[in-house]
């Protein structure tokens, strides 16, 4: 499976920054939860690649629904 497979799961996540100055990514979902720490500048690294993701995902566009009769 890759980024592009669509998965029926429900997860949470939550960002926010630690006590100990670092920037903590945090999924939870069927059971399971994933704390991820990052150094500030990772963070902002993470921050651009998904900028930039998201700016690939407009260029995509959606599909055009169905025309109705």
């Amino acid at each position: 499976m890759g980024i592009d497979t669509e998965r029926d799961i429900e997860a949470n996540m939550q960002i926010g920054p630690t006590s100990l100055g670092m920037v903590r990514i945090f999924i939870e979902g069927n059971g399971i939860e994933i704390p991820m720490d990052f150094e500030p500048e990772e963070a902002e690294e993470i921050a651009e690649e998904i900028r930039a993701a998201a700016q690939a995902a407009r260029a995509v566009g959606k599909p055009a629904s169905p025309r109705r009769k």
